[in-house]
């Protein structure tokens, strides 16, 4: 019969085949350190290659599209809403951007305005160089005019020292600027003016429209459209230097076609409704006159029904 290996045996193997795995001096340092806590450990410098010509070149290349991918979004989705191409899918823009990208319409159009500053700032030879890197850099550019928004880019770029400013020292340039550069409000309320929308997003679609004041702030005024109010800085606003009858008689258009445009009537409707809301005199024209009390008409059948 053969006699298994005795278990002593087994632990002198592991213990001879061990301590072989371990240097003599390793194992004299470690026996007689005092404080194996304190012991120092070698470790060997390793030497790191510098990159290459092509490397470099790569490098400043992927840098430059990380830089540009707000710009690059705002472009695309600029040409997306322009050429109506999600048409196919959705009925308007804003619900489009929510399902495929996840955007809601301020951050759409956050994008599509950064995209327009940065165009302009590549316009500034003096600026090219350096250029924004993130949304939040334009932000405060977009209010301003095409001009101005180079100009505070240039201060705001000196101001951190000749690189890429932060989102807050460009709101603290544009804030300076603006304190300089504010009108004092002489509008009153009731008043008929014109919107100059100039280079201003947020009165996108309402350049050219007439209002009327109804509240005057210091710097601003709260202003009635054709299709709601809005509130606009005294910069964009200019007035008709109506008679007083004359705004009366504005405010009584504004009612009817306010009417008609809480009604919700077709698109159509709202187009013909638009026009009127960008007239530059104080009437309606007989035809004008006609069509509006049809469909004034055709609100109370509505309505009754």
């Amino acid at each position: 019969m053969t006699k298994k290996p005795s278990s002593r045996r087994k632990k002198d193997i592991s213990a001879q085949s061990t301590d072989r795995t371990l240097p003599a001096n390793s194992a004299d340092s470690i026996l007689h350190q005092d404080n194996p806590a304190n012991a120092t450990i070698d470790v060997p410098a390793v030497e790191v290659p510098e990159l290459t010509e092509q490397e470099q070149r790569d490098r400043l290349h992927l840098e430059r599209k990380v830089e540009r991918a707000f710009f690059e979004a705002g472009k695309a989705l600029a040409e997306l809403r322009d050429r109506r191409l999600y048409r196919s899918t959705h009925s308007t823009f804003e619900e489009y951007c929510k399902d495929r990208f996840g955007y809601n319409r301020s951050r759409s159009y956050q994008l599509i305005d950064a995209a327009v500053v940065v165009d302009n700032l590549h316009k500034c030879p003096q600026i090219v160089d350096i250029l924004p890197t993130a949304e939040g850099q334009v932000r405060p550019l977009t209010k301003l005019e095409t001009q101005q928004q180079q100009q505070v880019w240039q201060a705001a770029v000196e101001k951190a020292g000749g690189k890429v400013p932060t989102g807050r020292i460009v709101k603290d340039v544009v804030q300076q600027i603006m304190e300089r550069t504010r009108v004092p409000n002489t509008y009153q309320i009731g008043e008929v003016c014109q919107i100059l929308a100039k280079d201003n997003p947020e009165l996108r679609g309402k350049g050219g429209c007439w209002c009327i004041v109804t509240y005057v702030g210091e710097f601003s005024c709260i202003v009635r459209t054709w299709d709601g109010e809005v509130t606009v800085g005294v910069q964009h606003l200019k007035s008709y230097n109506y008679l007083p009858a004359e705004c009366q008689q504005m405010q009584q258009i504004y009612d009817r076609i306010n009417r008609v445009y809480s009604s919700g009537l077709e698109e159509s409707v709202q187009r013909f409704l638009e026009s009127l809301g960008k007239l530059k005199r104080a009437y309606l024209t007989g035809l004008e006159e006609k069509v509006l009390s049809v469909l004034e008409t055709e609100i109370k059948i509505n309505t009754k029904n």
